[in-house]
């Protein structure tokens, strides 16, 4: 019967040899990769297609975020939870893995690549966390670490697996070569969570609105964001892309802003906002706009289809600096 392995498999240079390195075996590979707001999987499917790997993408933003919040573990640098995120990948692959009825999963990961999550004991860690660490292969840096039930089984040859380490790139390119690998991601990025400025709006909406939606995370990529009172932002855009993304994502009930007679900015007061909150973000959209600073000028302000006109002088700088997350 077919030994079959379930690989998670983010796309990038070591995920692609591990796949290489256990496919040379006979063994049926199979891909997954997982998306949240985070992070997506477009490395992952055009890899897959240049290598010719069947991938299963999961999008399991809920449970992420469930997890975000308080990861066991702690963040990185700054909000990335590099060894729950990583527990958590290993735990749906190990679904999937009984789902099909595959015989293990393996990942690309090199021991002490990444100081926090790919040090000996971290790698352990997510193994035996994700509920499947007897059945979790790292083939790149297998014959380092301890023998699992695959190769215990003989459905895996360890003499075969690699036994690389460190944060050096150099015995990969060279493995790239010999694979005949000649396109791959830069290592590392995609992930907003290791992202300093994202990091910042992300933990301020966690503080500021408990009951955020996948929406609010999805416009903190966006813009300048400034915060108008407690429960109150207005999100202005800095570029035409900024400003179109954040009219793709605007609901009924919020308050869009736009300047009525000179170029400027989208604003956006999720949720609506009061009286007040609309005057500040209707100072700021004539702030970040052509219109002139030294008389009052028309927003236009539109909720639940209705629009009206208000007017607003441009808002001091200093003001601006101290609302802005």
């Amino acid at each position: 019967m077919k030994v079959i392995g379930i690989a998670v498999f983010s796309g990038g240079l070591d995920s692609t040899l591990a796949v290489k390195v256990i496919g040379g075996q006979d063994i049926e590979v199979r891909g997954v990769t997982f998306e949240t707001p985070f992070f997506n999987a477009g490395k992952a499917r055009a890899a897959a297609r240049r290598i010719g790997l069947p991938l299963t993408v999961i999008d399991f933003t809920l449970e992420h975020l469930e997890m975000l919040k308080a990861p066991r573990y702690g963040y990185g640098k700054n909000m990335n939870p590099c060894i729950d995120c990583h527990t958590l990948m290993l735990k749906r692959a190990g679904l999937l893995m009984e789902q099909i009825g595959a015989d293990f999963i393996f990942t690309g990961e090199v021991l002490g690549q990444r100081p926090m999550s790919q040090g000996k004991q971290s790698l352990l860690l997510v193994a035996r966390n994700s509920g499947y660490q007897d059945v979790v292969l790292r083939p790149l840096s297998a014959r380092l670490l301890p023998e699992t039930l695959p190769e215990r089984e003989g459905k895996v040859d360890r003499g075969s697996l690699l036994a690389l380490q460190g944060r050096g790139r150099k015995d990969q390119i060279e493995l790239a070569k010999h694979y005949g690998i000649t396109e791959y991601a830069a290592p590392a990025g995609g992930c907003l969570l290791t992202d300093p400025m994202f990091s910042k709006r992300l933990k301020e909406l966690f503080a500021h609105q408990p009951d955020f939606r996948v929406r609010d995370i999805e416009l903190l990529k966006y813009g300048r964001h400034f915060r108008l009172g407690d429960a109150v932002k207005a999100i202005v855009g800095r570029k035409h892309s900024d400003n179109e993304a954040i009219r793709r994502l605007a609901e009924d009930n919020d308050t869009q802003l736009h300047t009525a007679d000179f170029p400027g900015p989208t604003v956006l007061i999720p949720y609506g906002g009061d009286d007040l909150a609309c005057r500040r973000a209707a100072s700021l959209c004539l702030l970040y706009s052509d219109a002139p600073n030294d008389r009052e000028m028309v927003v236009t302000c539109t909720r639940n289809g209705t629009s009206n006109p208000l007017k607003a002088k441009a808002a001091d700088p200093e003001d601006a600096r101290r609302w802005i997350i």
